[in-house]
């Protein structure tokens, strides 16, 4: 089942059943970057911190839809406070926003606004808790002329829950350990070496009954720097959410049969992921072309092949 709603996102939110979404996976207009010209957008308020609550209105609706043991994947990149007004649309991700001609109160021109954490931490604060901020390693970030600065190639996706105790599947994103083990190998590491430790990620304690356990053989646990390049395909609008910054999210955050939400569905791109890993998705769009672009995109894909059980076949 794919479903992309037209329209308002916290209006058509409101329409969506109670505890009824697994996980959502999504990345939001951000603050000041382009102006899509659509009445009732999120991105082009007058403040930060209008922004920011447009968004905690969205997400409240997101927390209501999904059920106890959901989690909310956002990914937020940040904006300068200078005069040079929003940026015009490009084929990239890398552009980082700009304010409007008129600075808002409390922030100098060139300040770096911290609008992912002002976005993390009013999400707390309405009630979500804030579990962890993952970096956006960007391999082929694009060149930028400042001379004051590092070249931006980074961005966050916070991942947040809506209890303490919620649905996590760690095996389905495991990573190859840096040097592959040998068969039947055990790994532990000589005192004062590591300050740290994770038996199911081969980084074995020290001392005690857990030192020299078998490395787990799926992998080490998934780090929270992802490398993904951004990319884009023919007929592309400019803000496309890479295919490999979807995937973890929605292995991670919701089972095989559940459901996917993306309020921010833009090209379609968390439907195209979810569809071709057998999840359920819906989606809301308030630009007609985007939403016509996503419908497309997500009807033209299909589901990966997958071995069927016994148990499967029989159903």
């Amino acid at each position: 089942m794919e479903t992309i709603l037209l329209g308002d996102a916290p209006e058509l939110m409101r329409t969506l059943e109670t505890e009824s979404v697994h996980t959502c996976v999504t990345s939001p207009p951000y603050y000041n970057l382009r102006d899509y010209g659509v009445t009732g957008q999120i991105g082009m308020e007058e403040t930060p911190e209008e922004y920011i609550a447009k968004l905690v209105d969205v997400f409240r609706e997101v927390r209501r839809v999904l059920r106890q043991d959901g989690t909310l994947w956002v990914n937020i990149g940040d904006s300068y406070a200078t005069r040079s007004g929003p940026q015009p649309p490009t084929n990239t991700r890398n552009a980082h926003g700009h304010t409007r001609k008129e600075l808002p109160g409390g922030y100098k021109c060139k300040d770096l606004m911290g609008i992912p954490w002002l976005l993390a931490f009013a999400l707390r604060a309405d009630g979500w808790y804030l579990r962890q901020d993952i970096i956006w390693n960007k391999p082929n970030a694009m060149p930028e002329s400042v001379k004051d600065r590092c070249t931006k190639s980074h961005e966050y996706i916070f991942l947040l829950s809506k209890t303490d105790r919620y649905y996590f599947d760690a095996d389905a994103i495991r990573e190859p350990f840096s040097t592959p083990p040998r068969a039947g190998e055990r790994r532990s590491y000589r005192p004062g070496t590591s300050s740290s430790f994770d038996v199911n990620d081969g980084h074995l304690a020290q001392k005690g009954n857990f030192a020299g356990l078998p490395l787990n053989p799926k992998g080490r646990n998934k780090r929270d720097v992802w490398s993904v390049s951004t990319g884009g395909f023919k007929g592309a609008h400019f803000s496309v959410f890479p295919d490999g910054l979807v995937e973890p999210c929605i292995l991670a955050g919701c089972p095989e049969g559940g459901t996917v939400l993306d309020p921010f569905a833009g090209s379609g791109t968390t439907g195209v992921v979810a569809k071709r890993l057998w999840r359920n998705f819906v989606g809301v769009e308030i630009k007609p072309d985007y939403w016509e672009m996503a419908t497309d995109r997500i009807a033209a894909t299909t589901p990966e092949f997958k071995q069927m059980t016994l148990e499967e076949e029989g159903t």
